[in-house]
């Protein structure tokens, strides 16, 4: 699985993209968002609140209960604004 981090996500995480390999038990966004906050401390702070953290699955707007799967690209970014 491919992981994106856009913006302040980058700078909080330390990196722009990283390829993982979830456990088995992680099959949507939402159980994704859990096993990643348990890498450690970056992820932790940076992935705290899921108002702010916007998820694409293969560059699709996607909700906790969407599913994931090993071969995806994960986009995670906080919320657009125009201004």
């Amino acid at each position: 699985m491919r992981l994106l981090y856009f913006a302040w996500l980058r700078s909080q995480i330390g990196m722009a993209e990283e390829e993982v390999t979830p456990p088995d038990d992680v099959r949507d966004v939402g159980s994704l968002l859990a096993w990643m906050r348990g890498r450690g401390p970056a992820y932790a702070a940076a992935l705290s609140d899921d108002r702010v953290v916007k998820v694409a699955v293969n560059q699709e707007f996607a909700r906790a209960g969407d599913p994931v799967s090993p071969n995806d690209e994960i986009a995670l970014f906080p919320p657009v604004t125009g201004g």
